[in-house]
C-alpha cells in the first residue's frame, strides 16, 4: 500500500501536533520526497538518524499511514549523504513493498541535484537469458545450468601469462570494472573472442536474424542455443558449451553496461537492467552484482541479507558502514526460522547414496579407471573408502528412516494401516527424534554411533559430497548430483547443538501419482529429515551486529519490548565493544522503539472487541454442522451478525478447517454470496481474490494464519469489515512448537517461553488481518476481534498484546449488542452495496 496517494510528489498535511516549524530547518528536510511530513514522521525520522549516528537500531511500530518507507528512506538518505554511512540495504518479503521503495527513492531522488544511485534485485532465474525463454534440459535446474556454464567459461577465460588486461573495444564501455586488479586471473581479449564467436552466424548453425535469443522485449546478438568454444580456444575434440553473456562481461572485466542512468531518476530496476544488459550481450546477473557494490541503496528481500546460501551476493557491502532497514519485521522470526531450518528428503539421501555408488562403479570398471578416480579423489583430500563409507551410511539411513516411519506409523494407527491406507490422516505428520523439551541427542545420531559412524564421517560428508560431484564431472558422467548439498546438511544434523535445533522426521502428505513404491507409507506420505531452528535471535544479533545500524518496521511489532528480545537487538545492547558487557565508559549500541496510532480520521471506523466465550479447542469442539456446542452457538449468532454487514466482509478463522465450517454454516443463512479459502495453489488464491472483489458485497471466510490476512492490498471499497475470531495459536501440540517454547524457555525464561513463542506471535497476525480494513484517510469500515481473551480482565487475557493505541480505541461489547452497533454505524457513513 503506498504511503501515498498519487505517484509524485504531493502535499500531506500533518494531522493533530503536526510536524510543526521545526521539521522545515531539520537536516534531513532537503531529502524528503513531499511538501509536507505526515504526523509522526518527523518523528521517526529524527529518531532513525540519531540512533544511526550512534551504531544502534530503531524498532518502530507505524499502521498504514505512517508514511514509514519515506521516513526511513529519509534518515537513511540524511546518513548516507553527511558521510556516517556510505551505503543502505533494504529488505522486505513482499513483492508489493519492494516496489513502493522503489517508488520513494524515486521520488527522494527526483527533488536531489545529485540523486542517490539505487538497485533493486532480483533472482538469478528471473534473469538468466536462456532460462527465462526455457532453453536449457528439463532435467535441471536454472541455478545448476547457470553454475555449469558460468564454470566452463571461467575455464575457457584463464589467462595464458601476462596479457593486455585493458584489451578489447567492449572494456572500454566497463563500469565498474576490476580491470586494475593486479591477481586478475583472467585474459578479457579471451571473453570478447568467445562473446564474437557467438555473435557470429556459423554455416553448420544456419543461423537466420530470427534464431536469435530474445527477452524481456529485446534481441540478444547471440543464438538460442548455448555456443559450444572455438575448437581453437581448446585442447581435445570436444569443445565444451559456454554462455556467451558470461563471456562479455569477462570481455568488460566485470564490469557492466549498464549504468544508474539508466534507471528512472538513478533507480534501477530489472525493467531496466535486464533488457539493456541483454541486448548489449552481457549477463543480466553479473551485471546487478556489479552495479549493487556500486549503488547507495540497495533493496531486496529477505533472503539477500537472512539466507545463509543468498547473503554472499550482498557480502562486499554488509559492514559497519551499512546501514539497514528491515520492512514487515513482525516476520523477521518465522521467515529467518525457515531460512536457517534444513531438511533433507529421503529421496535426496537415495540420490546421494547412488552418486557415491555410480563413482565406485566407474573405478571397478578396470584398472585405468580405479587409478584416475583415486588420483581425482585425492586431490580433494578424500581417499575412495571415505566415497565407500559414505555410500553405506546413506544406504543405512535410509533403511533406518524407512523402519522408523513404519514403526511410528503402527504406534499410531495399529498394525492394521497397510490394508487401509484411507485411515491415514490426510494431513502433514511430525515425528520427533526427542523429546521437545528435552536438550538432549537425537534418535538418528544416538544409532548412527551405535553402528560406528561418528563424528568424524557426519563431518566429512560435505567434503566427500563435492569431490565426487566433481570427479563425476570431470569424468564426462552427467548427472544431477546431490552428493554435496546433502553432505552439507548431514554434517549440520550433528554439529549443531541440541538446544536451539530440534530434530525430526517430517511427513508431508503427497500421495503417489503412480502407486508404484517401495513401502506403503509412500503411496500417501514422503518422508524427509528435518533440522528445525528454534531460536532465530542468535543468528540475527551476529547479522545486526556486523551492520553499522538501522530501522526495522512493521504495522504490527508491539509489544516492542518483547521483539527487540527475539530478534536478537537486546544482546546488541547489552553488550559493548569486544564482545564485552556494557558499562558506563563502554555503553553498547544503543536500541531505541516508537509505536504510533492509526492517523486516519477515527469517525471513519468502529473498533471493537467483541466478549464471547474464548473460542478454544477445547471449548468449541469439532467443526461439524450438528455439533450440539453452546459455544458453536453463540459464535453462529456472531458470524451471522458480522456476515449481514453490508459490502464485502472478512471472516478470519483459527485455522482452514473451522474457516470451512464456518463458511459452510453462512451459505445457509445469509444471502450474500460466501466465498471459502482454503490451503491453495497461489493461482486459486488469486482468482478467490479477484471473485471478492468483483461485483456487489460478499463474505470471504479464510484462516487467520492463511495468506489472505497480511500483505493483501484492500484499498479503496474492496473491504468493509473485518472480524478475527478467536486467537490463532499455531498447534501448541506440533513437537517443533514445543520445540521452540522449550528453546526460549532457556533463552528469556519460562515464564514468558509461551508468551514470546507462540501468543504475542498470533495476536500480531489477528492485528494484521484487522488492519486490512482502513487503508487510506477516505476509507470507512469495521475491525472486530471476537472472543473474550482480547479483553482485559479475562482468563489467559491477550489484551496486553495490543498496541497501546488499539487497548484505548477498541470498545468492548457483547455479541447481543452487535447487530444494533452495526446499524448504528453504517447509519452514520454511505453504506456499501
Amino acid at each position: 500500500m503506498s504511503d501515498r496517494e498519487g505517484t509524485g510528489p504531493a502535499s500531506a498535511p500533518a494531522d493533530d501536533g503536526g510536524a510543526g516549524d521545526d521539521a522545515d530547518d531539520a537536516d534531513w528536510r532537503p531529502y524528503f520526497g513531499y511538501d509536507e511530513p505526515y504526523a509522526n514522521q518527523p518523528d521517526a525520522v529524527e529518531a532513525a538518524i540519531e540512533v544511526g549516528r550512534k551504531n544502534g537500531y530503531l524498532a518502530m511500530e507505524g499502521p498504514c499511514g505512517t508514511g514509514k518507507t519515506m521516513a526511513a528512506l529519509t534518515a537513511a538518505t540524511t546518513l548516507v549523504r553527511e558521510d556516517d554511512y556510505e551505503s543502505v540495504v533494504v529488505v522486505t518479503p513482499v513483492k508489493q513493498q519492494l516496489d513502493q521503495f522503489v517508488e520513494d527513492l524515486r521520488v527522494v531522488n527526483s527533488g536531489l541535484e545529485d540523486p542517490l544511485d539505487g538497485i533493486a534485485l532480483v533472482g538469478k532465474r528471473d534473469l538468466c537469458p536462456y532460462g527465462r525463454e526455457d532453453l536449457f534440459p528439463r532435467d535441471e535446474s536454472v541455478h545448476d545450468r547457470c553454475e555449469d556454464l558460468r564454470e566452463d567459461t571461467a575455464h575457457l577465460v584463464e589467462a595464458d601469462g601476462g596479457t593486455d588486461t585493458h584489451s578489447g573495444a567492449a572494456t572500454d564501455a566497463a563500469v565498474g570494472g576490476d580491470a586494475d586488479e593486479e591477481d586478475q586471473w583472467w585474459d578479457p581479449k579471451r571473453g570478447a573472442d568467445l562473446a564474437e564467436a557467438a555473435r557470429r552466424d556459423p554455416e553448420q548453425f544456419n543461423t537466420m536474424a530470427d534464431d536469435r535469443l530474445e527477452t524481456a522485449g529485446v534481441e540478444s546478438p547471440y543464438r538460442r542455443e548455448q555456443p559450444r568454444a572455438p575448437e581453437e580456444m581448446v585442447d581435445g575434440d570436444d569443445p565444451p558449451l559456454y554462455c556467451p553473456f558470461e563471456a562479455d562481461w569477462y570481455a568488460r572485466n566485470k564490469g557492466s553496461p549498464v549504468d544508474f542512468t539508466d534507471g528512472e531518476d538513478n533507480v534501477l530496476t530489472s525493467e531496466e537492467f535486464l533488457p539493456e544488459s541483454v541486448a548489449h550481450g552481457t549477463c543480466p546477473h553479473r551485471a546487478m552484482g556489479v552495479l549493487l557494490g556500486e549503488a547507495d541503496v540497495v533493496i531486496g528481500n529477505y533472503n539477500h541479507l537472512f539466507d545463509p546460501d543468498s547473503r554472499p551476493l550482498l557480502s562486499s557491502i554488509l559492514d559497519e558502514s551499512t546501514f539497514v532497514i528491515v520492512d514487515e519485521a513482525h516476520r523477521l522470526e518465522g521467515r529467518v526460522r525457515d531460512l536457517l531450518s534444513d531438511r533433507v528428503g529421503r529421496h535426496s539421501l537415495v540420490r546421494a547414496r547412488n552418486d557415491c555408488a555410480q563413482l565406485l562403479q566407474l573405478a571397478n570398471q578396470s584398472r585405468d579407471h580405479e587409478r584416475e578416480v583415486t588420483d581425482r579423489l585425492a586431490s580433494h583430500d578424500v581417499p575412495r573408502e571415505a566415497v565407500a563409507t559414505a555410500r553405506e551410511f546413506y544406504d543405512d539411513v535410509v533403511g533406518w528412516l524407512d523402519d522408523r516411519v513404519t514403526a511410528h506409523l503402527d504406534s499410531e494407527f495399529g498394525r492394521g494401516w497397510e490394508q487401509d491406507l484411507r485411515s491415514l490422516p490426510e494431513e502433514d505428520m511430525e515425528v520427533p527424534l526427542r523429546e521437545p523439551e528435552t536438550e538432549e541427542v537425537d534418535d538418528l545420531t544416538e544409532w548412527a554411533e551405535r553402528e560406528g559412524y561418528g563424528g568424524d564421517l557426519w563431518r566429512s560428508l560435505a567434503a566427500v559430497g563435492t569431490a565426487v560431484e566433481t570427479t563425476l564431472d570431470e569424468l564426462g558422467e552427467s548427472r544431477q548430483c546431490v552428493a554435496a548439498a546433502v553432505g552439507a546438511v548431514m554434517g549440520n544434523w550433528y554439529e549443531r547443538d541440541h538446544a536451539t535445533a530440534f530434530r525430526e522426521i517430517e511427513l508431508e502428505h503427497s500421495p503417489s501419482e503412480t502407486g508404484a513404491t517401495a513401502a506403503p507409507w509412500q503411496a500417501v506420505y514422503t518422508a524427509g529429515l528435518l533440522l528445525y531452528d528454534c531460536m532465530p535471535a542468535q543468528a540475527l544479533r551476529t547479522i545486526f551486529d556486523e551492520l553499522g545500524g538501522g530501522v526495522l518496521m512493521s504495522a504490527t511489532l508491539e509489544p516492542l519490548d518483547v521483539f527487540t528480545r527475539v530478534s536478537g537487538l537486546d544482546a546488541i545492547e547489552a553488550t559493548g565493544t569486544g564482545g564485552l558487557a556494557a558499562s558506563e565508559d563502554d555503553p553498547g549500541r544503543p536500541v531505541e522503539t516508537r509505536s504510533y496510532g492509526l492517523t486516519f480520521p477515527e469517525e471513519n471506523r468502529a473498533s471493537w472487541l467483541v466478549d464471547a466465550t474464548a473460542y478454544t479447542a477445547r471449548n468449541r469442539g469439532d467443526p461439524v454442522r450438528d455439533h450440539g456446542n453452546r459455544t458453536r452457538d453463540e459464535y453462529e449468532q456472531v458470524l451471522r451478525t458480522v456476515a449481514r454487514s453490508p459490502g464485502n466482509v472478512m471472516i478470519a478463522m483459527p485455522n482452514y478447517r473451522e474457516a470451512a465450517w464456518a463458511g459452510s454454516y453462512l451459505r445457509d443463512m445469509v444471502e450474500k454470496e460466501v466465498l471459502v479459502d482454503e490451503s491453495s495453489s497461489n493461482e486459486a488464491t488469486d482468482d478467490l481474490k479477484r471473485q471478492f472483489f468483483r461485483g456487489p458485497g460478499k463474505v470471504l471466510v479464510t484462516s487467520t494464519r492463511g495468506t489472505l490476512t497480511e500483505g493483501v492490498d484492500y484499498d479503496g471499497d474492496k473491504l468493509h469489515a473485518a472480524a478475527v475470531v478467536g486467537v490463532p495459536l499455531v498447534n501448541i501440540g506440533s513437537p517443533r512448537v514445543r520445540a521452540v517454547q522449550a528453546a526460549y524457555g532457556r533463552a528469556f525464561g519460562d515464564d514468558v517461553a509461551f508468551e514470546y513463542a507462540l501468543t504475542v506471535p498470533a495476536v500480531r497476525r489477528a492485528r494484521q488481518a484487522i488492519g486490512r480494513v482502513i487503508r487510506g484517510a477516505d476509507e470507512v469500515g469495521v475491525r472486530m476481534l471476537v472472543g473474550e481473551r482480547y479483553t482485559e480482565d479475562a482468563v489467559h487475557s491477550v489484551h496486553e498484546y495490543l498496541s497501546p493505541a488499539e487497548r484505548r480505541e477498541f470498545v468492548r461489547m457483547t455479541p447481543d449488542f452487535l447487530g444494533p452497533q452495526f446499524d448504528s454505524f453504517w447509519s452514520d457513513h454511505d453504506r456499501p452495496e
